[in-house]
């Protein structure tokens, strides 16, 4: 069958609407607050050698942090910002998405347009400047009809770089909760979905040339005065902003919230699928961090979601003493009852992180647990996600047993599987839910000090859910429905590469297997 007869790019282009129209809405606001801001800054820091030098040596600096670590470094200020807000003023606004995504993607885009913007106004030549002053100009009329129109061409081939940047990196807000074509990508990554990856990568390559070439009209209608081409230009551009956000699905009842692997976008797409059974209408916000996704639920920015008890004791709240599992629930749902938070209840399985290795090499080298590891650990090298190694399990992990690996390295969570299968690495930081364990034979090392606490699935409301009684009936009955074995099933089935392994079709599989109990 051909790749483009693959029924999972049906499902791609059904998605399109609401991940275009939001990739639009984000990149255009962001690019517009850019320019707002660069265009004047540029034009007053012109004859200021001090202040030009800061503007493009900050400029410079910010360009030079990645993507990703920006857009999610704005989340947390905005976090705190919103706080204060609501405490002073009594006026909150949410800091999940939207906001942080255009900040984040604004002070990317303010380079281009400041260095072209200064560098166009300072290449004027200095004579019609003489002559602009000669018939009696004022510096503001030699600024708006000299200066800007020379400069013009030069500042358009700016504001292009500008736009490019901003769409491409706009693809990386899927973790702060912006929806975007980004979203096709992360998904596509976390379920080996490779139609999703590549759907992905080409419509936003494909957004950002047609973007491009709309304002290389417009530069070229500004350097060769043809009014023609710089209005189809503009009218390409005006028609692209108003009518590609309008694509946007309307909001919808409930947003359930997702982290960034296969076992959650099959979870959230089960809880969706049983919304819909009762009438209701959800949206999913998938791909998200541990602790971005508590704070968006924390917040009201996401109605709820699936966490596991563990990260949440040691990770959320930094608790090292491990407890009994029941006695472990007990005590989060009363501390999550003091933030207003509900903890509904348990889904049935556990997915704790666990060091992994081939059944084969455990065997011959007599390790069966993480205490047998500790004293080959130093010849071994480990891979784990990239949470795993700033996570307290980790560091507990460490104390308990004093480990230390001759090298470490952080991958996508699948390909740590295939990874330690082929002896890249000799121990992973896996799921002990992961069905790639029994694909690979692979085994989960045993933790005789009980360094990691338990990892129950949980379902979390948020404290505007607490009372939703439709809400709560529809997720109940989920509740203890879900054993180790059938869970793991359904990972292994989601991590294959055709339209039976999507998270949809698998959350149905998993409905049809629980669904009798």
């Amino acid at each position: 069958m051909s790749i483009f007869a693959d029924p999972r790019w049906g499902e791609a282009l059904g998605h399109l609407p609401d991940y275009l129209g939001n990739h639009v809405r984000v990149s255009v606001a962001a690019l517009a607050l850019g320019l707002l801001v660069s265009l004047p800054l540029a034009i007053i820091a012109r004859h200021r050698p001090v202040m030009r030098g800061a503007l493009l040596g900050l400029a410079s600096i910010v360009q030079t942090v990645p993507g990703l670590a920006l857009l999610a470094l704005f989340y947390p200020l905005l976090l705190a910002l919103a706080a204060l807000s609501l405490s002073w003023f009594g006026v909150g606004f949410s800091a999940f998405g939207f906001l942080p995504a255009v900040l984040a993607l604004a002070l990317y885009s303010m380079l281009p347009v400041l260095r072209n913007t200064i560098t166009g106004l300072q290449g004027v030549d200095a004579a019609i400047l003489e002559a602009a002053q000669g018939v009696g100009m004022t510096p503001r009329q030699s600024l708006f009809t000299v200066e800007l129109p020379l400069a013009l061409p030069v500042m358009m081939a700016g504001i292009r770089t500008s736009a490019v940047w901003v769409i491409g990196t706009a693809t990386l807000s899927t973790p702060i909760g912006q929806t975007s074509l980004g979203n096709y990508i992360f998904a596509g990554l976390q379920t080996q979905n490779w139609v999703f990856v590549l759907f992905g990568c080409v419509a936003a390559a494909v957004l950002a040339l047609l973007v491009d070439q709309l304002l290389a009209l417009i530069e070229n209608g500004l350097r060769n005065r043809s009014r023609f081409r710089a209005t189809l230009g503009s009218v390409g551009i005006a028609a692209l902003v108003v009518a590609t956000p309008n694509l946007v699905r309307p909001q919808t009842n409930y947003i359930i919230g997702a982290k960034t692997f296969a076992e959650q976008y099959v979870l959230s797409a089960l809880m969706a699928q049983r919304l819909k059974a009762a009438g209701l209408l959800a949206t999913k916000r998938e791909g998200l961090g541990s602790n971005v996704i508590f704070e968006a639920l924390a917040a009201d920015d996401i109605d709820f979601y699936i966490d596991y008890s563990g990260t949440l004791w040691a990770n959320q709240f930094h608790r090292t003493d491990i407890k009994p599992r029941q006695e472990l629930v007990a005590e989060l749902k009363t501390i999550l009852a003091k933030q207003n938070i509900t903890l509904l209840g348990e889904l049935g399985f556990e997915n704790a992180y666990a060091l992994v290795m081939p059944r084969k090499r455990a065997e011959q080298l007599g390790i069966r647990t993480v205490a047998d590891l500790a004293s080959r650990a130093a010849n071994m090298s480990i891979a784990g996600d990239y949470e795993f190694f700033s996570r307290p399990e980790w560091a507990a992990l460490r104390r308990a047993y004093g480990l230390s690996f001759r090298g470490q390295r952080q991958m996508q969570p699948d390909f740590m599987y295939a990874a330690v299968a082929s002896g890249e690495v000799d121990v992973i930081a896996g799921y002990t839910s992961d069905g790639l364990i029994a694909k690979y034979d692979l085994v989960t090392l045993g933790d005789p000090r009980h360094a990691i606490p338990p990892y129950d699935a949980i379902v979390l409301l948020a404290p505007k859910r607490t009372n939703d009684e439709a809400l709560r009936k529809s997720l109940t009955e989920l509740l203890g429905k879900i054993d180790i074995a059938t869970m793991r099933e359904a990972n292994l089935r989601a991590s294959g590469n055709d339209a039976a392994s999507s998270p949809d079709a698998v959350a149905q599989w998993l409905w049809e297997k629980v669904g009798r109990k």
